[in-house]
């Protein structure tokens, strides 16, 4: 049994210790459980959104259409200022980002230009562990492109008895099948086992064999330090309401390198929010895109949903990610100490090497999950059960702290060892 009082007076200790990348404070708790371990699946709301979406709802009022271009922030022009804070978490320039579409209508809009697949070339790579949105639609798209998935969709899969990939296999199945792979397309951190991938090492394997190289980022994104731009990664996506925080099926935003950012081959399905913003309310007959990731807008933005985004974007604005980074190594490196104290019954599936995860410890366990998530929930704990027999949890850097971790750990133990009790 694990000392409670020690391991939570450790815990508060550490909190006391001054840092200035936890931002607890801003951020509303849900009322029903105290613990909250689960942004990696919705990030808890910043106390700002609630002003923030007041505003816009005030100019709305006010000005009616004239918000446009008659609001505090005008609505014409609402999602660029969003583009200087997603350059800076993912690594990009500010006409390589913007803010549009949820993340798997962006997934295949970005897919209708870059996954242009030959008979000599068909392939798509992606995780065989990927998420299943990303399964599906990878799969469509082979399909649509008249190609057949069982042969043309190619699954990265962890070496027999391991639960994680081996960098070294993922470079060695790209030089190996390059030349029949058009796209690569995988998650920067792993949704299931919290993995993060080496996308440099990746995205030079790839170009080396002439594919183009994307990544899903929606658990990346607010989670690690990304550096897409000097990477070389031809694009990428991600949603806004995991670690960013935006809110249940907040807006997604996009990254395309600028070396894409005026080649008039590339196919795109086109709006009119894409079209040159000099010409755009003239209506001309033919599309001009703009250059850059604005270039693929297809309507004019949702301004209430954005609002959110903004509101925590802000936060990461005042914290950095370098600090957020270094305070969740500490974190989960708390959280991974704390749990060698409970007894048994299940294993991690996370990497353990802390430059190879996020702020997300999968646990695995054997006799299945299920039960020990409803004693969690009964000890005020919320995290994520991955039916039937793996829980995700995942201390955010910006408002989680080492006692919420400990807390955890001893809710944990407490419901192993009740559910041992009444089997026996």
């Amino acid at each position: 049994m694990i000392e409670a009082t020690t391991l939570l007076q450790k815990a508060r200790e550490l909190d006391l210790q001054e840092d200035p990348a936890c931002r607890r404070a801003d951020f509303h708790f849900p009322e029903t459980a105290p613990v909250y371990l689960c942004g990696n699946s919705l990030g808890l709301q910043p106390r700002r959104v609630g002003s923030a979406v007041g505003d816009v709802l005030a100019d709305w009022r006010r000005f009616a259409v004239e918000g446009h271009f008659e609001a505090a922030r005008p609505w014409m022009s609402y999602h660029e200022a969003l583009a200087p804070s997603l350059a800076g978490l993912l690594g990009a320039r500010e006409d390589e980002v913007v803010c549009m579409n949820s993340l798997s209508v962006n997934l295949h809009l970005l897919m209708a230009s870059f996954y242009r697949p030959t008979p000599e070339r068909p392939a798509l790579l992606i995780e065989d562990g990927a998420f299943p949105s990303d399964r599906y639609a990878a799969a469509s798209q082979v399909s649509f492109h008249g190609f057949d998935p069982q042969k043309d969709l190619l699954r990265l899969k962890p070496r027999p008895g391991e639960d994680c990939l081996r960098a070294e296999d993922i470079l060695r199945r790209i030089d190996a099948e390059g030349a029949r792979i058009a796209l690569i397309l995988l998650g920067g951190v792993n949704y299931y086992t919290g993995q993060s991938m080496p996308m440099r090492e990746i995205t030079e394997a790839g170009h080396r064999a002439g594919c183009q190289v994307a990544f899903d980022l929606a658990h990346a994104a607010g989670n690690i330090e990304l550096a897409l731009h000097d990477w070389g990664v031809d694009w990428a996506a991600c949603c806004g309401y995991k670690y960013l925080n935006s809110g249940p099926g907040g807006l997604s935003a996009v990254y395309v390198h600028e070396r894409h950012a005026l080649r008039e081959d590339l196919p795109r399905f086109a709006g009119w929010w894409g079209h040159d913003k000099d010409s755009r309310f003239r209506m001309p007959e033919d599309f001009r895109p703009i250059p850059g990731a604005e270039g693929w807008q297809l309507s004019n933005p949702p301004i209430l949903p954005m609002a959110a985004l903004r509101a925590s974007l802000e936060l990461f604005d005042e914290v950095g990610m370098p600090a957020l980074r270094e305070r969740s190594r500490r974190l989960t490196g708390f959280l991974e100490e704390s749990l060698s104290l409970v007894d048994g019954g299940f294993r991690q599936l996370t990497p353990r090497d802390a430059s190879q995860r996020g702020a997300q410890l999968s646990l695995h366990f054997p006799q299945g999950a299920i039960g020990v998530m409803q004693g969690l929930r009964q000890r005020g704990v919320i995290c994520d059960l991955r039916r039937p027999d793996v829980i995700r949890v995942a201390p955010a850097p910006l408002y989680n702290n080492h006692e919420d971790c400990a807390s955890f750990v001893l809710a944990l133990d407490e419901s192993l060892r009740e559910s041992r009790e009444s089997s026996s």
